[in-house]
């Protein structure tokens, strides 16, 4: 008789039914889902030929500039692309992760931003343009430090939890840390899933009001919202009074969180896209109030596609990681490459398949606290992979605009893009490639 493996209890689900009754405990881990949902692969852009005019691509500029937050605040957020490193935190990732994002940041005239557990020196330092995090833990939260940012992202939710506070397990909370944070060292920390100091909409209007004359209404604020009900929730951020709405879709990472969370909980970016645009679109605040997409941004492809959908800028954080070295073979220390690979295998991963943040013990000192560990990613050379890598994407992002007729990217429309499977034109009501139908749309 042929094995045949049934689709309902496979090897993956027998897996987890035995390592639960073994147990009696939910898996934890980091990154994000690992599921195949309907993507930005999905869609594809309509160059310019007879119908459009293509740019020049050697001759003729492409602008990338980006303003974040002119709403309400005195100092808007100007940047040099769309393109931003997305929170964090000290305790996630390693002092030397910080300062080298830092600083990659601000070579290419772009923000980074700190994430739980407060701010830095070395990422104040290093970052040109910083985001500071209010988060629902308020672990580190400090309002000398609010002023010396130059914007407060406040965190309602994460696209990897919706719903679901932060987990920074023992083995990751040293000495600094855990001041940071007034915590026990060596002590798991689990972040509040919600805000203690407001129950609804009406009280995050008077905390942002209390936010604004803390830096003298010079400050943007940022209000961040795990994708599950965007469409309600940008609403009512943006009658808050918010300057810029973050959406973090489904595919969004985490340094640590219940699996359960990351595949089954939110909705995917590309679905998240179209409800938030259309938010601002009802309120007639589109363009007033901008809008930044992350979860699963990888290539300028995707930035490219995310704001022809609507969005103002993108922010990243896996890929982010991926390019100073995570999951990488090697990791270089001293000028040197050395193996990573027994690092791996210590942890039950091998290269290309770690998402072992949650340990502290990452073969390539990215996420991390473990002196000896930390050493292997160092400041300059993270620094200058992830500035290459961002440059590709500005690079790939701004070839795509030409190709579509657009001298700013910004100017990407709707119109330029087309959907290959149902689902995803569905999703970011576009339609299917072809055709002149939009599955679910009259």
């Amino acid at each position: 008789m042929a094995l045949e493996e049934s689709w309902g209890y496979d090897r993956r689900i027998l897996h987890y039914i035995q390592n639960a009754a073994a147990h009696g405990l939910y898996e934890i881990r980091g990154l994000g889902a690992k599921r195949r949902l309907p993507h930005f692969d999905d869609l594809v852009f309509l160059g310019a030929s007879l119908s459009r005019y293509p740019l020049e691509g050697y001759r003729e500029k492409c602008t990338t500039k980006t303003i974040l937050g002119s709403r309400y605040a005195k100092k808007p957020i100007q940047l040099e692309i769309p393109i931003t490193i997305a929170g964090m935190s000290f305790g996630s990732l390693s002092t030397n992760v910080k300062e080298a994002l830092g600083r990659a940041a601000t070579a290419m005239g772009t923000s980074t931003t700190t994430g739980d557990g407060g701010m830095t020196s070395e990422e104040r330092l290093s970052s040109k343009t910083l985001i500071y995090q209010c988060l629902p833990s308020r672990y580190g939260f400090n309002p000398d430090d609010v002023r010396r940012a130059d914007a407060i992202e406040i965190v309602i939710g994460q696209g990897a939890k919706p719903g679901g506070g932060g987990m920074l397990l023992g083995q990751k909370m040293n000495a600094r840390v855990a001041e940071m944070r007034t915590l026990p060292e060596g002590i798991d920390q689990r972040s509040a899933c919600r805000h203690p100091d407001w129950t609804g909409p009406d009280d995050l209007v008077i905390k942002i009001q209390e936010l604004r004359e803390l830096t003298d209404w010079e400050k943007p604020i940022y209000v961040k919202l795990g994708a599950s009900r965007p469409f309600n929730d940008v609403k009512l951020a943006v009658q808050a009074g918010a300057d810029v709405i973050v959406v973090d879709g489904m595919q969004g990472g985490t340094a640590a969180t219940q699996m359960v969370f990351i595949e089954h909980v939110g909705i995917p970016t590309l679905a998240a896209v179209r409800q938030a645009v259309d938010a601002l679109e009802d309120l007639n605040m589109k363009g007033q109030v901008q809008l930044i997409v992350s979860g699963g941004i990888r290539t300028g492809a995707d930035v490219a596609k995310a704001i022809a959908l609507g969005a103002d800028a993108v922010s990243i954080g896996q890929g982010v990681l991926m390019a100073l070295g995570c999951n990488s073979e090697t990791y270089v220390q001293n000028g040197a490459h050395y193996p990573a690979v027994e690092g791996y295998a210590a942890i039950g991963a091998a290269p290309g398949y770690c998402h072992h943040c949650h340990t502290g013990l990452c073969p390539v000192g990215i996420t991390t606290q473990d002196e000896e560990l930390a050493k292997r990613l160092e400041p300059e050379v993270g620094a200058k992979r992830v500035k290459n890598y961002l440059q590709t994407l500005n690079m790939e992002l701004t070839t795509i605009a030409r190709a579509c007729g657009k001298q700013n990217i910004h100017h990407l429309e709707r119109e330029d893009l087309v959907a290959l499977t149902v689902e995803a034109a569905a999703m970011a009501r576009l339609p299917l490639a072809g055709t002149d139908w939009t599955p679910g749309w009259p």
